[in-house]
């Protein structure tokens, strides 16, 4: 589906042929300025068309298509192709989604191709079109600003995955009452849970920041066609950016990490804290039964078995004994 179509000279927005080939060839017959054709999803028939008439490699449209590309940049001979992929959060489910965007670009055209939802497109082109000074550098502006508008979202969602990492944190690491202690057991693997499905959000996130540092890098470079020389500083602003983006996740992935570690570590002292309960408990209740079993035995000559205050001193003599018992494990924290 064709979204906007516009022809650019002289970087404002002008009123051409309401058809896009003949917006490109009035565009081209003008020698300074461009169209910008935006789609969303399109289907197999209308790209064939679109392909036809800009002229674009049939092996990035293929990729256009299918979408389910990872971040990238190819030259072809007569466009660049450029895959972006625009990544939102949803902190009620705490879920990172990504969408696509691929950008041809060339000698007077931009062809913008949306697949799922998280673009910036609308915004970029208003924002575009406020400035005529920037947009006067032709297509590789719109390839700059769609970058730039990306990678300012992914510091956004980095910041928000921080904000709700920083309370997972909290929880992890929040003081375990003796009282709480078996419903804080009980939950651990809901914590653990959460803590694999946070870091696979982040992975999600890392796939969409990774790869583009590469394209940011030679787009901020010389030598790739259709990108004007004074664009250049512009796509080095945006690889900065991208740098402490992809910093923000690395260290989102390594803090993960470490709650995860040390929820581990929680849940292990906290076992051997049991345990060490159920054998202090298993100590005393042994006493009693050996000294019962003792006297159990069938034998004539045992001691005290004759005395009238025999059967209630022995059950002193293991109350004694479990005291004692009870009073040491105490002193050392295993009661």
């Amino acid at each position: 589906m064709i979204v906007d179509c516009a022809i650019y000279r002289d970087g404002r927005r002008t009123e051409g042929p309401p058809d896009y080939s003949d917006a490109l060839e009035e565009a081209r017959a003008a020698g300074d300025g461009f169209v910008w054709l935006g789609m969303y999803e399109p289907t197999e028939d209308e790209f064939d068309l679109v392909a036809g008439e800009f002229g674009l490699h049939a092996l990035a449209v293929e990729d256009a298509l299918r979408a389910h590309q990872r971040p990238k940049l190819e030259v072809y001979d007569d466009s660049l192709f450029a895959v972006l992929k625009p990544v939102t959060y949803e902190p009620e489910s705490d879920t990172v989604s990504t969408g696509e965007l691929m950008l041809f670009v060339g000698d007077s055209f931009v062809v913008t191709v949306r697949h799922g939802e998280g673009s910036p497109l609308h915004d970029v082109r208003k924002r575009l079109e406020a400035e005529p000074e920037l947009l006067r550098h032709g297509p590789s502006t719109v390839l700059y600003a769609v970058s730039d508008a990306v990678v300012d979202h992914y510091m956004e969602v980095a910041a928000e995955l921080q904000t709700d990492l920083e309370e997972l944190e909290a929880e992890v690491f929040a003081p375990v009452g003796r009282e709480s202690r078996g419903g804080a057991q009980a939950s651990g693997g809901t914590v653990a849970s959460r803590i694999y499905t946070f870091k696979r959000q982040v992975l999600e996130f890392r796939r969409a920041t990774g790869p583009l540092a590469e394209p940011m890098q030679r787009l901020s470079g010389a030598g790739v066609p259709f990108v004007q020389e004074k664009t250049q500083p512009f796509f080095r602003d945006v690889s900065d950016h991208l740098t402490r983006a992809n910093e923000a996740v690395e260290g989102l992935d390594r803090l993960l990490s470490d709650i995860l570690s040390a929820h581990l570590a929680q849940m292990g002292v906290r076992q051997n804290d049991d345990m060490r309960k159920i054998s202090a408990w298993a100590a005393m209740a042994a006493v009693p039964t050996m000294v019962a079993g003792i006297y159990g035995m069938n034998f004539d000559h045992m001691p005290e078995l004759r005395y009238v205050w025999a059967y209630p001193a022995v059950l002193v003599l293991m109350a004694v004994l479990e005291v004692v018992l009870y009073r040491t494990f105490k002193r050392r924290d295993w009661l």
